[in-house]
């Protein structure tokens, strides 16, 4: 079976989807904000020390296998974060009207001209063509497809594979759509072998269609690798070489041509959707649902720097670093920041607070100091501002919470876990509580 789409990328992902459940019932108030943000945000940035803390050997490893890098919350530098409010020229957000009409949209424009790159608008035609099919899979009734998506632009063509499941049902459930930055996970072994990474059976048991795909079938994961994935199909070669999109923003793209396959199935509600990622797939996952509003929950997982955690703390990996190791994830004129956080216009809390008035799910480790821990979690209580002006409950406590003691309150939810940097099936469940009570299941 082949299904054929034309369209842009801008077009299909510029407007803000309504989300039944607990999105559906979401009136949005136009509120003054009167508190002070810029008191709020460095309050949640700076949290204190108690909650969760890393344990001395862990930051003993870590200084020494990365003794070039801070592991130690006393040399992190003072900063104050950019306020997600303030518009340029000394104006502030009011309402969430304004929100949605200038400061999202400026918001959004910041980070792909600094950070992850400006996706091109070429024109594409996108076919999807079903590969292999298992039926009653796990012995429930649940279809199973491995398709492969072929993108046509310039007389030129790439193709990428993902794998759907979809659980009996009487009546449409969420997809859950996965970024797997370690490998795909082709159908018969999704089917007949459990992995931890992406649960399958797991998913379909709580009531969710589920859909993966590998990054590097997408753009290649490697320093040369444009020449063969999408970012050179689809790139224009007179636009700014500065801003050019990076491996994450490509990655989160193919992400949304999995929700488009995902969403023509009569089986999939699609006003109800989730992207998640783990380490550099969590960062993409962020960005993907920056990119496009369909995505009603973001689940970040151990993404650190470049994704959930604060670049100005400069704790575990810094902007320099993963500049220098991995220059395809961002756009060239990130360069411009290293070892110079506190100049960037724009900070991870507001990549959080582009999610608005959807819902967000961050994830940290125990032992992961790389990926920053209390980065992470300051950087979701930093994007409440933006929260508060649709009204929503958020996570506001300044004070993480225990090892493996969810925090959900109403739009996101974090938790730190026992162990490495990792995607779990703890993992998994504790987002699926937050999931469910998000979509109303």
């Amino acid at each position: 079976m082949v299904l054929e789409f034309s369209s842009s990328p801008r077009k299909s992902t510029s407007a803000v989807v309504p989300l039944k459940g607990y999105f559906r019932s979401l009136v949005v108030p136009a509120l003054l904000v009167t508190l002070n943000v810029g008191l709020v945000i460095r309050a949640a940035a700076q949290s204190p020390d108690s909650g969760w803390q890393p344990k001395p050997n862990v930051i003993e490893m870590w200084s020494e296998k990365r003794s070039e890098h801070n592991f130690n919350e006393s040399r992190v530098p003072d900063y104050d974060l950019p306020d997600p409010l303030a518009l340029e020229g000394g104006q502030s957000i009011q309402n969430s009207r304004e929100w949605m009409a200038k400061g999202r949209p400026a918001l959004l424009q910041q980070f792909r001209e600094n950070v992850y790159g400006v996706r091109p608008d070429t024109d594409y035609q996108i076919e999807y063509e079903e590969l292999s099919r298992r039926e009653n899979a796990f012995g429930i009734g649940a279809i199973a497809r491995q398709i492969r998506a072929t993108i046509r632009a310039r007389d030129r063509s790439h193709s990428f594979d993902f794998v759907i499941v979809v659980p009996q049902t009487e009546t449409p459930v969420p997809v859950v759509v996965q970024i797997n930055n370690r490998y795909l996970i082709p159908l018969d072994k999704a089917v007949d072998e459990f992995d931890p990474f992406w649960p399958v059976e797991k998913l379909l048991r709580r009531g969710y269609a589920t859909a993966s795909f590998h990054t590097s079938h997408v753009d290649p994961d490697k320093r040369d690798g444009y020449e063969a994935g999408i970012r050179s199909l689809l790139d224009d070669p007179d636009s700014d070489p500065e801003t050019r999109w990076g491996g994450l923003s490509a990655w989160g793209w193919a992400a949304s041509r999995v929700l488009e396959f995902a969403i023509q199935q009569t089986e999939i509600d699609p006003e109800l959707s989730v992207v998640v990622g783990h380490s550099r797939g969590g960062k993409a996952a962020l960005w993907a649902g920056a990119e496009d509003a369909r995505f009603g929950i973001l689940y970040s997982n151990n993404s650190g720097c470049g994704g959930a955690a604060l670049s100005r703390r400069a704790f575990g990996e810094t902007v320099a670093r993963i500049n220098r190791n991995f220059p395809h994830w961002f756009c060239d004129r990130f360069n411009a920041y290293n070892d110079r956080e506190s100049e960037l216009p724009i900070d991870q809390h507001e990549l959080i607070a582009l999610a608005a008035p959807r819902a967000v799910y961050v994830t940290s480790s125990d032992e992961d100091l790389w990926a920053d821990p209390r980065g992470e979690y300051s950087s979701l209580v930093g994007a409440g501002p933006v929260f508060d002006l649709f009204g929503l409950e958020h996570i506001t406590e300044p004070v993480m919470p225990e090892l493996n003691t969810p925090r959900h309150v109403g739009s996101t939810g974090y938790h730190i876990r026992t162990g490495v940097h990792d995607l779990t099936e703890q993992d998994w469940g504790y987002f699926l509580d937050f999931a469910d009570g998000v979509f109303e299941k």
